[in-house]
């Protein structure tokens, strides 16, 4: 027993790390991702989803540099008393910890959330105790000729056994009795092959394992199969959003029928969860492939086609009215579009024309006030910005939306998203009949608050609920009595149509003229 000990102390402890995905501070979109490394230096990235792709492919990278796992290494999860999966026990039990055994695995294990990977040089047994662990890795086998090598010439070295057998009393004669030797196993006929045991296939579908035992048989194969689809599906270069919302259509459908079996609700939930994914995926290809929801209407074809482009438009929207620097509509409509023009990095490029064709009285006084008060950079002096052409555009930096190392800016959406958002404003302000009847900026900016504030069939509010009127001319920089005003002008321009007003919401509905400027509420 004391051999066993020592050897067992000799051995080198089971390697483990992590590597985390932690939010930088409470409101912010950007996210740092450690590593428990020494060596490794954490970063910070803009996003969940970036910062998520980030953490995977730097533990990806240390699992195909790092060395593979060692045959005679001490179980990481024993060396820490397996206390990440003890077998719970009863009142009057004390919990027993999982029996370590099997080869040694690099297992990487994480939560559901996506918030940690652990990598742990362990035993299979104890990978196998965790439902979320996924094997990189297993140590070959240890070599066992060497023991059999050892004993063949152990037996070569005992000498022959005799010939003569031992006498007994009870023998007639004193003949040598000869004894058998049995013949060597090289030269006994071979065994028949033991039939193999197929184990069964264990489905996965959504962090949950599908019992065999399951029944009807029909259900759990149907699970099984749900559960290769989806993973078939993430491994697509390209999505299909109708093969998306027929998959969650049948998980909806399979998780009902296992709950009623099993009497489970959070399976019941889930089956709900599914149902919802299921609408919002068929309701996503329709507004891309430019189909009317269920059928119903001429289908619109909207300048930006899919929910995340239209919560981005919202999102500069709101940022401009909270950090706008100057006071009044004029003020706030420039900065709403110089904020698209270098939302991304910071940095743009404008001419002249751009800010000619603004309903703004005096651009170059603005500008002027923009620079003074240091929320605006320029290249060269106002005047040179007014009179710069498409050849040859000025160069303008807003330093709040530079992002750096410490922070990396207010918005979360990429260099090709940019340009999709800034045409769209200019869509909207620039429109035809706004222009023609030589609307002011208040009623633009009121136009760019009705076009993201609408449902799918364009009606004002979600479900058709309405838009708050102190809301709206905050936005426009206007009194609640003047907003009454810019209402009658859009309505005069076949902007809106159906019109009530009452003491705090504004109720109406888009004309089928401007819909397709509009960034439904979803």
């Amino acid at each position: 027993m004391g051999v066993e000990a020592h050897a067992t102390n000799e051995r080198a402890t089971g390697r483990t790390w992590t590597v985390r995905l932690d939010p930088v501070g409470r409101g912010r979109a950007d996210v740092r991702v450690s590593c428990s490394r020494p060596a490794c230096a954490a970063q910070v990235l803009p996003s969940a989803a970036v910062g998520r792709t980030a953490a995977v492919e730097h533990l990806k990278a240390h699992l195909r540099a790092g060395p593979a796992p060692r045959p005679s290494a001490y179980c990481a999860c024993r060396a820490e008393e397996c206390h990440t999966h003890i077998r719970p026990a009863g009142p009057r039990e004390r919990p027993a910890p999982w029996r370590c055994g099997g080869a040694v695995v690099l297992a990487v294990v994480t939560d559901r959330e996506g918030r940690w990977w652990q990598v742990m040089e362990c035993c299979s047994r104890c990978a196998a105790a965790h439902p979320t662990a996924k094997i990189a890795a297993t140590a070959p086998a240890p070599d066992r000729t060497a023991p059999a090598d050892a004993f063949r010439a152990a037996a070569a070295s005992v000498p022959a056994v005799s010939a003569v057998g031992p006498h007994f009393s009870h023998t007639a004669s004193g003949a040598a009795v000869p004894h058998e030797v049995p013949a060597p196993r090289s030269e006994r006929p071979p065994r028949p092959p033991r039939p193999t045991r197929q184990r069964a296939r264990r489905g996965r579908i959504a962090q949950r394992f599908v019992p065999h035992e399951l029944r009807p048989i029909a259900l759990r194969d149907e699970l099984t199969e749900l559960g290769e689809l989806f993973r078939a599906y993430q491994q697509r270069a390209e999505p299909d959003l109708a093969m998306l919302a027929g998959l969650h259509a049948r998980k909806a459908k399979a998780f009902r029928a296992w709950a009623e079996v099993t009497a489970d609700t959070g399976l019941r939930l889930d089956a709900e969860r599914a149902e919802q994914a299921a609408a919002t995926a068929r309701l996503q290809h329709l507004h891309r492939s430019g189909q009317a929801p269920e059928g119903d209407g001429p289908a619109v074809t909207r300048l930006l086609t899919a929910s995340a482009q239209w919560n981005h438009a919202r999102a500069v929207l709101t940022h401009v009215a909270d950090h706008s620097p100057l006071p009044g509509p004029e003020a706030r409509l420039l900065v709403v579009m110089l904020t698209l023009r270098t939302a991304q990095s910071g940095v743009g490029n404008l001419v002249g024309q751009d800010l000619k064709g603004l309903p703004l009285p005096d651009p170059e006084h603005l500008v002027g006030q923009l620079v003074e008060c240091g929320w605006l950079d320029i290249a060269g002096t106002v005047d040179e910005l007014i009179a710069s052409r498409p050849e040859s555009p000025t160069r303008i930096g807003v330093p709040s939306l530079t992002p750096d190392e410490s922070d990396p800016g207010p918005f979360t959406f990429g260099r090709k998203m940019r340009p999709k958002l800034s045409g769209w404003a200019q869509r909207v302000v620039g429109e035809k009949k706004l222009r023609k009847a030589k609307t002011a900026a208040d009623a633009r900016l009121l136009a760019l608050a009705l076009a993201t504030g609408v449902s799918l069939d364009g009606q004002l509010g979600p479900e058709g609920e309405g838009l708050a009127l102190e809301a709206l001319a905050s936005w426009c920089a206007v009194t609640p009595g003047e907003l009454l005003e810019l209402v009658d002008r859009l309505t005069a321009t076949d902007w809106l149509t159906e019109v009530a007003v009452t003491d705090t919401v504004l109720t109406g509905r888009l004309t089928e003229r401007v819909l397709p400027l509009s960034c439904p509420l979803t």
